[in-house]
């Protein structure tokens, strides 16, 4: 006994050494890196305990206090959910704080580069916290949360179209023949891989002998679009580049394939997955990975873009002069102070508060049970409604990014 409580000890204590040995290390360049980390933990737990929560939270009397006890999908939902709240809640107090840092004279720079113990611990208890709140905060919050991921999608969609513009300037203003064909083949791959794409998605999603039509609208629609996209792009009066519209249609016919990829597993025009009920765990293990990667990359491409979030009053550095004259170690170490921060620390965590929302939707099915598909990450009705308005989304964007300036 004595022997077994020293070795509990002892591994304990190396554990705490070991973790903050690497909580140390996470230097400045690190710590959007460490955050990711962190946004990805809360959803592999979220997923975790959707799994194997159920029969717990069965008999907390402050969650189950029903007079008939709900099915297990409400309680696996609930669980994703109260995870959720605790890393929103976690992302957004650090926004609050983060409002208004402009050098990284501010003392809060550091805090947001620093204190990783502190700031896991507290995460750690917020979490933890959420397990103990009325059911009906965390139905409000449900309800909050598809606005919430809604606004992450029109996030991501505005990076896709600041991504592509910039790409397509970066191309031209070389000014060299082989750019002109490396833009001209890169917009016909595009182009081509659309069509062809289009053709596969009438082959599984509408099968013959099935009244499909809805699906036929989406696919048809999408392909309108595509061809919108080009006739605006190139009318004269606009003057805008094939690129950008190749780009931006091949993200739309792959938005409207995840949506009718989602639609459930039983439906009859869902050839894709209609003799496939049984869904393997490496299936789900491919699509919680697939979907931790595409909101991590999202949060990170959003939270550190320098022409999105710089701060607009941000000062230049050496814009003012001392009064006295100091060393060059000194002057130095004044002018690393004073430096602007390169992008806005309070956007970069409110990205991450929406991204919360987003994944518990996904994790979810946007917290509408779908039978047998309950247990699928990012299937259901909502799934596909939603994928289908960011189509219609995306597609408004990049017209009236081609449209304003005449306008």
């Amino acid at each position: 006994m004595w022997a077994a409580s020293c070795l509990a000890s002892c591994c304990a204590a190396c554990a705490c050494d070991a973790c903050r040995t690497v909580v140390s290390g996470i230097s400045r360049r690190s710590a959007r890196i460490a955050y990711c980390g962190l946004f990805a933990l809360s959803l592999i737990l979220s997923w975790i305990l959707r799994e194997v929560a159920a029969p717990l939270m069965e008999k907390l009397p402050w969650i189950n206090h029903f007079h008939k006890t709900p099915d297990r999908e409400w309680f696996e939902t609930d669980a994703v959910l109260r995870v959720s709240l605790g890393n929103f809640m976690f992302f957004t107090i650090l926004s609050v704080f983060m409002v208004g840092v402009k050098t990284q004279r501010d003392p809060r720079d550091a805090v947001h580069h620093g204190g990783w113990m502190m700031k896991i611990i507290c995460w750690f208890i917020l979490v933890i916290l959420m397990f103990f709140v009325p059911n009906e905060i965390i139905s409000f919050y449900e309800s909050v949360s598809k606005f919430g991921a809604g606004l992450f999608l029109l996030v991501q969609v505005v990076l896709l179209l600041d991504f592509v513009h910039g790409w397509n300037d970066k191309w031209v203003g070389y000014d060299e023949q082989f750019w002109y064909v490396a833009l001209l083949v890169v917009s016909l791959v595009c182009y081509l891989a659309t069509f062809g794409f289009s053709g596969i998605l009438f082959h599984w999603f509408t099968p013959s002998g099935h009244d499909c039509g809805l699906n036929t609208f989406f696919i048809v629609m999408t392909l309108i679009l595509v061809v919108l996209f080009a006739i605006v792009a190139l009318h004269p009066a606009v003057g805008g580049s094939i690129l950008p519209a190749s780009v931006i249609s091949f993200y739309c016919m792959y938005l409207c394939y995840s949506g009718l990829a989602s639609e459930p597993r039983d439906y009859e025009c869902n050839g894709l997955h209609n003799h496939s009920k049984a869904i393997s765990t490496g299936s789900l293990t491919l699509g919680l990975v697939t979907t931790v990667l595409s909101v991590v990359y999202s949060a990170v491409r959003a939270g550190s873009s320098t022409t999105l979030l710089s701060p607009p009053s941000s000062p230049r550095a050496g814009a003012g002069k001392p009064l006295l004259p100091m060393d060059k170690v000194d002057e130095h170490e004044e002018k690393e102070k004073n430096k602007p921060v390169t992008y806005s620390y309070a956007f970069f965590h409110i990205i991450f508060s929406l991204a919360s929302m987003y994944s518990a939707m996904l994790l979810t099915g946007w917290s509408t049970s779908v039978g047998e598909s309950g247990k699928l990450v990012d299937v259901g009705w909502p799934s596909v409604w939603v994928r289908i308005i960011t189509v219609w989304a995306t597609a408004g964007l990049y017209i009236w990014s081609l449209l304003a300036p005449i306008l």
